[in-house]
């Protein structure tokens, strides 16, 4: 899949961050792209809350070449201190709507023998974050599952996103404010434009910023190493 121009590409959490970004690239390099969140309104849009049901958002996608996993929720703080419920709510947002809209539309892909899924996780997914233990899970989740359904279809292309901090307004939703001097948060579209760019050069996982790359595979050889550092840098 050279270019992504004339493709038919659904996103989730369009409707601001990086899914709105990612939407707006697509967009401009020729892709008809469909916005879904859980409020969301425009031409091409459908408003649809991923945690109560995938069908309808299934059925008027119908067809799609390209499928990008974005929605989630974050949460910040002890994990012993998560309130009850919260747990599954995000493992729901993050993880089983996700999976259930790709095994929705990823059927389609392969009779046409043409598709490309992109889901959208986080430095977390690749290394444990303090204070975010169960959203680490759900990103760490997701990388698994690409890992696996790259053997199941290799036909088809699976790309993996590593954002790290970006200025979006996942922060705020999360309850708890970004407030480290570094890193510096990032533009959405940095994010957008790197996975697009993936998306062109089937690539199986990108990190934003690329540095993050380093940490994140020194974590994979040499986790005590890495531990030491959280420990004291956080």
């Amino acid at each position: 899949m050279p270019s992504v121009t004339g493709l038919r590409a659904l996103v989730t959490g369009a409707s601001s961050g990086i899914g709105a970004a990612t939407s707006d690239v697509l967009a401009a390099k020729g892709a008809t792209v469909l916005r879904t969140a859980r409020t969301i309104t425009g031409p091409s849009s459908f408003a649809c809350d991923l945690a109560i049901d995938v069908s309808a958002l299934a059925s008027w996608a119908g067809d799609v070449d390209l499928l990008v996993l974005n929605a989630g929720l974050g949460h910040a703080g002890p994990f012993a201190a998560m309130p009850p419920g919260r747990i599954a709510e995000l493992f729901t947002v993050n993880v089983v709507s996700q999976l259930e809209l790709a095994r929705a539309l990823l059927p389609g892909m392969i009779s046409r023998r043409r598709g490309h899924i992109v889901l959208v996780s986080s430095i977390a997914g690749a290394m444990g974050v303090a204070d975010e233990a169960v959203y680490s899970a759900t990103k760490a989740a997701l990388r698994t599952f690409a890992d696996a359904l790259r053997l199941e279809v290799p036909a088809m292309g699976v790309t993996v996103v590593h954002p790290g901090v970006i200025d979006t307004p996942f922060f705020d939703r999360r309850g708890t404010p970004y407030t480290r001097r570094r890193p510096r948060p990032l533009p959405p579209v940095t994010v957008a434009e790197a996975l697009v760019s993936a998306i062109e050069h089937n690539r199986p996982e990108i990190f934003v910023p690329s540095w993050l790359r380093f940490p994140a595979r020194l974590n994979g050889f040499l986790p005590s190493v890495v531990r030491v550092f959280q420990r004291r840098f956080g």
